[in-house]
């Protein structure tokens, strides 16, 4: 049971760290829940290995990148997604690392950075 539910949490973190690069707003702070609900739908993605859930998830992740436009919504974005990565332990699943890391390519979205736990989301 364990296994599911970490990788499920992994697919989230994924997905979040994607939409917290292409997800900017104009003026108002971005906070982790918004990239935690623009990016929900990449957990399924995630946990099926890429299998399922594809549109929803790449909907989700233009959405966040819509709405990170500026330099610290991206930062913030990062930030957030970089916390859950490390709180769901993908670093500990190749996978779907490598699955959230394809995410703005699958999905057709320039980031300016690597969705990763070693981004440095300060630049």
């Amino acid at each position: 049971m364990a296994a599911p539910n970490l990788s499920l949490k992994l697919v989230c973190v994924v997905a979040m760290l994607c939409m917290l690069f292409v997800y900017p707003r104009a003026t108002a702070a971005l906070s982790c829940g918004d990239v935690q609900s623009n990016l929900f739908p990449c957990l399924e993605y995630l946990k099926s290995s890429g299998e399922d859930n594809k549109d929803e998830c790449c909907g989700g992740v233009r959405s966040l990148n819509n709405i990170a436009r500026t330099p610290t919504a991206r930062r913030d974005a990062c930030n957030c997604i970089k916390r859950e990565l490390s709180r769901l332990g993908v670093a500990d699943d190749s996978t779907k690392t490598k699955l959230a890391q394809a995410l703005p390519k699958t999905c057709n979205v320039n980031i300016p950075y690597k969705i990763s736990l070693d981004t440095d989301c300060s630049k």
